[in-house]
Order: structure tokens, then C-alpha cells, then sequence
């Protein structure tokens, strides 16, 4: 690593206080002798849980030593909301202590710019290493354990029991519950997140049948009792086989994987993913069995196949139950809204999934807008001859049978959210996460931080408010003349009448609580930060090791300088007349074991999206630098 001054980590401050330390603030005098690793998160954010998943391991192989403090740091206004916190870090089963800054103070003294980064303090309280997005928990675990090396040598290293305390175990039938579905015989059928099960209620959604799972987490399949899921959420009907039965496809979300649930016998199978995460360059289709997902989120049976809210890279993708494969079917990957045919959109965690006869309904959390796909209208002249004569090649026919788009109803773009009702151009949302087709033709969005039942009339254009006072609901399914509606925050089912009118509310909008930067017109040099792990070099066998991706909202914002290239420093040339917008950056790198005697060397991806938002004035910054691993050498909290 480059040679540059020592940085002093600034001190921990948080309006929102301390959670996991048994009522007890801590200070960084508290923690001088570990090695501490600073999490800033928010859990909105799906790269953020996956990071949480990550450091599982190398929080409890060094537990001695190391003290994982996760830093709140809100998006969203209902992410601020200090209950909202607690409820997440019991949700997400949070195991060290975390600091709710609501402010984002604390993000703001570490210079940090995206969701999720990791900072990593030595013993005698020194920042050493920055790294954002996924990916580095192999780069994290070898430079603890040289801090480990060198700060034992020095004395400077204190062995013990960390800060951790961990809270009193909640009793209850559920535990933050995900998704619901009505089963055949009349029960519901319950993602029982926090408590990696399933649940099958009575129809009074409350006295419970029994429970599938094994209630650790897990991927194993089996029956009833034995089977393991790992905080599984979306749940679905397939068609009735040749005997009449319907299985359940479960979307194991952390498992990365789709499960079968047989309600007649009890079974657990697996049958898409191999329980490893997607990663850039992995086959996007294929057998089942044999291919990666990323956080598959919830899943619905439309145009004869099963799609999957893939929320962990932000698209689509389909299974096919009878040929047994898997395919990316919309989406790029990128982070964003943006329209039309299906392989050129841009999702933000898609959460929420449900199917009518000719749309398939998405609730596109990031973005907090609602959004659709239908088939492309254009397929019907692909299938014939323009003067209406059969088509001349076949596979083309099938190709254009298979062709979608994408559409939004409601929603902007990444940073706008609130409250509002109304005509749709104006409507808002906020962190949507469940979406329920109605029999009217309208839809019911599962406003999940605006604590909301909201409804989408596509005959009218117009958005209006079901319910409120819910709390975090999730999912929901109407069965008779009732909506049964998830409210996972609540650990329960509630069960409403669909109302005659809407709920009249106090409109709201807000913008993202994190501020933009500012910037020069003109030139902008783009630095993407990278410095391989220790004993690492860049893998350039296969072509080059590194990848920059860039765009902007809106796209006029960039007069020069977005695309594709392989050199993660760019020049941007920002537009005249265009004050403000958000520029989106991709950056991957590859990095091998970097030792002439390792016959396979290890090799390992480090990958981030940024979503910055900037504003141009004559005042700001020529130079942006994002980092992806390692220290800025022009930028961070003060050197000494």
C-alpha cells in the first residue's frame, strides 16, 4: 500500500445513540487496542446486507481482537427514525455494536460516498484501509491479521471480549415476516424471515399449523423439520402438475438460491442457484442448479414462467420449471430507472412482484417507484409479415414471442420519495417493497416506509391511500373480499377491508438525506481508487483486469466521458446549462494471488455503483474520487 501521512479516525458521533452495548455509548478510547472495523450502512440498501453476510465470518474468527461497529447512516427519512433502526438490527440478526446517526455525522467527518463502506482503524486508533461496495472480506481478513501480527509485536494490541451485548430474545409466532400467499386449501403460507422459516397459518392468519424450517440458518434441503433456509422472503404458486398439486417456489434470499415447498408432503428442495452469489461475468443463464443468483427477493408465474425480483443486481430474471433453467430476462445491472425493451432497463433492487393477465407488476424499492413489464407490442409484426404473411424464420417468431419492455407508473429516479397522492406523473412512494394485483384491475403497493397501503389505478392514471398506521408492511394477498396484508415490523398479518374511499393524507416529497456534492463546470476528473490486497497483483491474463462504467441523470449532464472503458480514471466533461444531476459509476477490478509457486492462485473481485449526486457551481471540487479499496492520497479526514 502507498506510502502516505497517518490518518487519526475522527471520533463516533451519533444523535440516534448506541444499540447492542447493553445501554453503554462508546468512544474510540473505548476500543484503542483492537483492530476496529467501521460498517457503514443502511438497510435499504441490499449491497449493505450482503456486506453484513460477509463479515459474519471474520467477525467470529476474530472476536478476540476485532470490533465490527456498524454506522447507521440513513437514506431514506424513515431509515432516521430510530426505532426503525433497532427493528433492522434485529431483523438482520446485527451482532456488534451500532451507532444510529441519523445526521450522518459520522459519515460525513470519514468522507464516505456510498453505501456500503468499510474503514478499518488499527490499535492505536489510525485509519489504515477504506473499501466500498462487496466483495472485500478476503483483502479485510488478510490485513487483520498483519495488524494482528505487527500490533502484538509492538504491545499495542488488546485481546478480550468485545463491547457486544447481545438483547433479550423476543417470543412470538413470527419474527419480521416477508411475503404471504394463500395455499390451495384456503391457509396461508408465510416467509418467516428473521427466523429463517416457513410459516402455515390458519385462515385467521393468526393460529399457526405448522412450521417448515428448521429455524436455523442454512441451506439444506429435507423435510419440514430438517430443511434450512437463510432469511427467505418471496413465495409463489406454480401451475398444478399432472396430479393436481401445487408446489411453492420460495426465494431464499441470503442463500441466493429458489427453494421448492410440496404443501402435501412437507418437502424442501432446491432448484435454482448453487448458494454462492452472482458476481460480473458469471453465466446469466443456464441449468438451474448450475448457475448464481444474487438475492432473489419474491417471485410470480407470469407468461408461462417463473420471474424472479433478483434485487442483489438489480434485474429480472425467469425459471423455467419445465426445462429446469435460469436466465437474466431484464435488467443491465446498473443501478437506476430507466425504460424500455427489457434488456436495456435499469432497476433498483426490484422487491416486490405480482402478476396480472397481460403486466407483471414491480415494486423497484431504490428508486420508490412501481413499474411494469408487458410484452413488447412490436413482437406481433416480428411473428408475421409486414403485410400480415407468416413469418419466414422461425426462431425469429420465437424470439419476438419472448420480447418485452419495461414501463413505470409512478416513480423518478433514485433520490425522490414522500407521500403524495394524485395523478401519477406527481405521485410518490417511499421504499415500496410488496405489490398485490386487485380484482378491479388496479394494484395495491405495500408502501413500506411511508407505513402505507397505497393503490394504483392504471384506468385513471391516479394514486390514492388504502390504509396507514402500518407498520413497515412487506407484502400482501387478498383473499375473499379482505386484503391480508404483511406488517413485518409489527411481526404480524393484519387483515383489512378494502376501502370504498381513499385515506386522505398530508402530502410530502423528499429528496435523499445524503448531500451533493459540488463541483466545477467544465472538466471533472473521475479517480476510481483501487489497491490490490496484500500479496494480490491486478489479473491481467484474460485481457484487462479492470473495468469503469459512466452515466449520468439526466443524460445531457455529461457532454463527454460516458461509456465503458478499462481505465478506472477518467476525464468528464460536465455540460453548460445543467446545474445539477446524478452521475452513475460502475467499477470492478480483479485481483489474483500474486506468487510464482501458487499453481491456481485465488482469485477475487472487488466491485461498487455509485449513485452521486452533484451540483455544479463555480466553487466545487475539478477532482471526484470514489474509493474502491484502499486510501485516497488527495482526500479524507486530516492527516497528521
Amino acid at each position: 500500500m502507498a506510502s502516505r501521512a497517518r490518518v487519526r479516525a475522527p471520533e463516533l458521533i451519533g444523535a440516534g445513540g448506541w444499540l447492542n452495548t447493553g445501554g453503554s455509548d462508546l468512544s474510540l478510547a473505548d476500543l484503542r487496542g483492537r483492530i476496529v472495523i467501521l460498517d457503514f450502512w443502511t438497510f435499504c440498501c441490499v449491497n449493505c446486507l450482503h456486506v453484513l453476510d460477509e463479515l459474519r465470518e471474520l467477525e467470529e474468527k476474530h472476536r478476540d481482537t476485532v470490533v465490527i461497529v456498524g454506522v447507521h447512516s440513513p437514506k431514506f427519512v424513515h431509515e432516521a427514525e430510530h426505532q426503525a433502526v433497532v427493528d433492522a438490527t434485529e431483523r438482520y440478526e446485527v451482532r456488534h455494536p451500532v451507532l444510529d446517526d441519523p445526521d450522518l455525522a459520522t459519515w460525513k467527518q470519514y468522507a464516505v460516498r456510498a453505501w456500503p463502506t468499510l474503514v478499518v482503524i488499527d490499535p492505536e486508533g489510525y485509519v489504515v484501509a477504506q473499501h466500498a461496495g462487496e466483495g472485500h472480506a478476503h483483502a479485510i481478513e488478510r490485513l487483520v491479521e498483519e495488524l494482528e501480527a505487527t500490533h502484538e509485536a509492538k504491545g499495542t494490541l488488546r485481546r478480550g471480549a468485545g463491547p457486544y451485548v447481545e438483547p433479550e430474545p423476543v417470543p412470538g409466532d413470527l419474527r419480521f415476516p416477508g411475503k404471504v400467499i394463500q395455499l390451495p386449501g384456503g391457509n396461508l403460507l408465510v416467509s418467516d424471515s428473521t427466523r429463517h422459516a416457513l410459516v402455515e397459518l390458519a385462515p385467521d392468519g393468526e393460529t399457526v399449523v405448522r412450521r417448515i424450517g428448521s429455524g436455523e440458518r442454512g441451506l439444506a434441503d429435507g423435510d419440514a423439520r430438517t430443511a434450512r433456509f437463510n432469511e427467505p422472503q418471496g413465495l409463489a404458486l406454480l401451475p398444478a402438475g399432472p396430479d393436481g398439486g401445487q408446489r411453492v417456489v420460495v426465494a431464499d434470499t441470503v442463500n441466493h438460491a429458489l427453494r421448492s415447498f410440496d404443501p402435501a408432503t412437507g418437502t424442501v428442495e432446491t432448484i435454482a442457484g448453487t448458494g454462492r452469489q452472482w458476481w460480473q461475468g458469471a453465466p446469466t443463464s443456464g441449468p438451474a442448479r448450475e448457475v448464481d443468483l444474487s438475492s432473489p427477493w419474491d417471485v410470480a408465474y407470469f407468461a408461462d414462467r417463473l420471474w424472479i425480483a433478483m434485487a442483489g443486481v438489480h434485474q429480472l430474471w425467469t425459471y423455467d420449471p419445465v426445462a429446469g433453467t435460469v436466465r437474466a430476462a431484464a435488467g443491465t445491472t446498473n443501478e437506476g430507472l430507466v425504460d424500455g425493451p427489457a434488456e436495456q432497463a435499469w432497476f433498483a433492487q426490484p422487491s416486490g412482484l405480482a402478476a396480472t393477465a397481460d403486466r407483471l407488476w414491480i415494486a423497484d424499492s431504490e428508486t420508490s417507484a412501481l413499474r411494469y413489464v408487458e410484452r413488447d407490442p412490436r413482437a406481433g409484426d416480428a411473428a408475421g409479415g409486414a403485410d400480415g404473411t407468416d413469418a419466414v424464420d422461425a426462431s425469429q417468431t420465437a424470439d419476438a414471442a419472448d420480447a418485452f419492455v419495461v414501463r413505470t407508473a409512478v416513480g423518478t429516479g433514485l433520490f425522490d420519495f414522500g407521500h403524495r397522492d394524485g395523478p401519477a406523473e406527481q405521485a410518490l412512494f417511499q421504499h415500496p417493497l410488496g405489490v398485490t394485483a386487485l380484482r378491479d384491475g388496479s394494484v395495491a403497493v405495500s408502501d413500506t416506509y411511508n407505513k402505507a397501503l397505497r393503490r394504483y389505478d392504471p384506468a385513471t392514471g391516479e394514486v390514492s391511500t388504502l390504509a396507514t398506521d402500518l407498520r413497515e408492511p412487506s407484502g400482501a394477498v387478498l383473499v375473499g373480499d379482505d386484503i391480508v396484508v404483511v406488517e413485518s415490523a409489527r411481526h404480524r398479518l393484519t387483515r383489512l377491508r378494502l376501502p370504498e374511499e381513499a385515506v386522505r393524507v398530508e402530502s410530502v416529497a423528499h429528496r435523499t438525506r445524503r448531500a451533493a456534492t459540488e463541483v466545477a463546470p467544465g472538466t471533472l476528473r473521475l479517480d476510481v481508487v483501487f489497491q490490490a490486497p496484500t500479496g494480490q497483483k491486478l489479473d491481467t491474463r484474460y485481457g484487462p483486469s479492470t473495468r469503469l462504467l459512466v452515466s449520468a441523470t439526466p443524460p445531457e449532464l455529461l457532454a463527454d466521458g460516458a461509456g465503458a472503458g478499462a481505465d478506472l480514471s477518467r476525464e468528464l466533461r460536465l455540460a453548460d446549462g445543467v446545474s445539477e444531476g446524478v452521475l452513475h459509476v460502475s467499477a470492478m477490478a480483479a485481483s489474483c494471488d500474486d506468487a510464482p509457486d501458487i499453481a491456481y492462485p485465488a482469485c477475487h473481485v472487488h466491485q461498487q455503483d455509485w449513485g452521486v449526486p452533484i451540483r455544479v457551481t463555480p466553487a466545487g471540487a475539478d477532482r471526484l474520487p470514489l474509493v474502491l479499496a484502499g486510501l485516497d492520497a488527495e482526500s479524507g479526514p486530516d492527516a497528521e
